[in-house]
């Protein structure tokens, strides 16, 4: 294959750049297999090759819907040499969700983990109408009949390298990558499209501010189907260098573990991941000393969380970011040496090239200072809706704007902190009342973990906070002295009337506390 060019336009091309400068460093240590980043690009040949040779045409989309490890991103990468567009399925998807995305999606190839959680994800699909899905290859634990992983590759003897190679050659940067489905906890889930340009552009620009180098040992725990797990991770460490550690699933001494005899020097993911870590009964017992770059983001980041990630966890950084799947996961992130009170009250400020405005209900825009909701405008805007032409206007308007559903407020520095999102605000006797203000409240007293508010019905003031609280290990508190502790540090509306302690709070894959089901409680 040809020398890819200094600045590549598309991901293998990235993926090409990579395997020259960094041929013999490990890409992925996946347990037992690593892989160099010289084979990282041959074995992903090969995945490409063996697309060809099922007849996969430029643009046609492929799935994958299992958990992070190597056989995800090899038949990604293979996908995208192949000039495919990939359709990451959440391995949460039930089997009706999931074959209704790729129904939407028209995917001609899936690939899907075998058993997992429980389940034979297969068989999950039975009985579903999936006419424009012509194989199913199951990457690990496969039955007497299925596609095989291997049996998938041996395919690839029947394309040449040459015939890759022209496929690759006529990718560029506006060529689609990836279309992604919003998670659909507040509605029908909408495809998303992006393109391989904006998307090198961003993560590299957000690995060069955040300080990932080649070396690093990235141990990336959310899910490679969600940007923060392949965006802001495993393409992100390809592009710098850096060595995958993927884990399939989220368990805080699993982590810790991990942490400890895989020197994992960078480690992002939600906030309640590092308060899982923190809480742990047996932390004490990890040698996590490796650690050095945290990357976290969310509408409620407490500034004791940060503190205590500094100090107990003993990150060098923390960085806060903001972003979503409309804006290829990415819109704002802190800089290098702001101060710690930047970090845990802000997410930072817009990258190069990306705008960020907060504005009144009527558009107009509001000053420093003053809630509105978030909008942004960029190359790093999704390319629209996958066939939603209504849906992707509505968002994006005239002007280039797309529209976050989101609530923030910019500073005079252009540095952006989210209050929470528009549909989760409730109103309390004419005021309105944004959880994630209360959550950051709640968060400061010391027998508090975590914590979840949301809008229950009242009758005399037609909602008010109902708090869920996970308490810190061995602490002890009633719901009556949280709420008169609340009452001295905050505006009266916003003091949850009523208080329910629960051992865990529901959270979505990408580690999002789910609104929807505490309101359902």
């Amino acid at each position: 294959m040809s020398l890819p060019l200094a600045n590549p336009q598309t991901i293998p091309a990235a993926l090409a750049l990579s395997a020259r400068r960094h041929a013999q460093q490990i890409a992925i240590d996946d347990g037992e297999l690593k892989l160099s980043y010289a084979e990282l690009e041959r074995l992903s040949s090969n995945a490409g090759r063996a697309l060809l040779a099922l007849g996969l045409e430029p643009g046609e989309r492929v799935a994958i819907w299992a958990p992070n490890g190597h056989h995800w991103l090899v038949a990604a990468l293979g996908s995208l040499m192949a000039g495919a567009v990939l359709v990451p399925l959440s391995t949460r998807l039930k089997g009706g969700e999931a074959a209704d995305i790729l129904r939407r999606s028209g995917a001609r190839v899936l690939f899907s983990v075998g058993e997992f959680l429980g389940s034979y994800y297969p068989d999950l699909l039975a009985g579903q109408p999936l006419d424009d899905l012509e194989q199913t290859i199951v990457l690990e634990s496969a039955r007497d009949g299925e596609c095989t992983w291997q049996g998938f590759l041996d395919l690839a003897e029947q394309v040449p390298d040459e015939v890759l190679s022209q496929r690759m050659a006529s990718l560029d940067g506006d060529s689609l990558s990836d279309l992604m489905f919003t998670s659909g906890t507040t509605g029908y889930p909408k495809g998303v499209l992006c393109a391989h340009g904006q998307n090198l552009r961003l993560f590299d620009n957000w690995g060069e501010i955040v300080g990932l180098q080649a070396g690093d040992r990235y141990l990336i725990v959310n899910p490679f189907f969600h940007s923060f797990g392949f965006k802001a991770g495993w393409l992100a460490a390809l592009i710098r260098g850096a060595t995958i550690l993927p884990q399939r699933t989220f368990d805080a001494e699993a982590v810790l573990r991990r942490v400890e005899q895989d020197r994992v020097s960078f480690l992002p993911g939600p906030p309640a991941l590092y308060s899982a870590m923190l809480d742990h009964p047996r932390r004490a017992d990890f040698d996590l000393s490796s650690l050095r770059v945290a990357v976290t983001g969310a509408a409620s980041v407490p500034p004791v969380l940060v503190q205590r990630m500094s100090e107990e966890l003993g990150f060098a950084s923390v960085v806060t970011a903001y972003g979503l799947t409309e804006s290829c996961g990415l819109a704002t992130v802190c800089r290098p040496g702001d101060d710690a009170l930047t970090v845990a009250s802000t997410c930072g400020r817009p990258l190069d090239g990306i705008e960020v405005r907060c504005v009144d209900a009527k558009g107009n825009p509001l000053p420093a200072g003053e809630p509105g909701e978030v909008l942004i405008r960029g190359y790093n805007l999704m390319k629209g809706y996958f066939n939603d032409l209504q849906a992707s206007q509505e968002v994006v308007d005239a002007q280039g704007w797309l529209h976050t559903g989101d609530v923030g407020v910019l500073d005079e520095r252009g540095y952006l902190r989210i209050t929470d999102r528009l549909k989760d605000m409730f109103i309390v006797g004419g005021f309105n009342c944004y959880p994630a203000e209360v959550e950051r409240l709640l968060m400061e007293h010391p027998a508090v973990a975590q914590a979840a508010v949301v809008g229950i019905a009242d009758e005399r003031q037609g909602e008010v906070g109902k708090a869920y609280v996970i308490l810190r290990p061995g602490a002890s508190l009633a719901a009556d002295e949280l709420i008169a502790w609340s009452r001295a540090r905050m505006a009266n509306y916003k003091v949850p009337r009523s208080v329910q302690f629960v051992a865990v709070l529901p959270l979505n894959a990408a580690g999002k506390v789910l609104k929807g089901e505490l309101r359902a409680q």
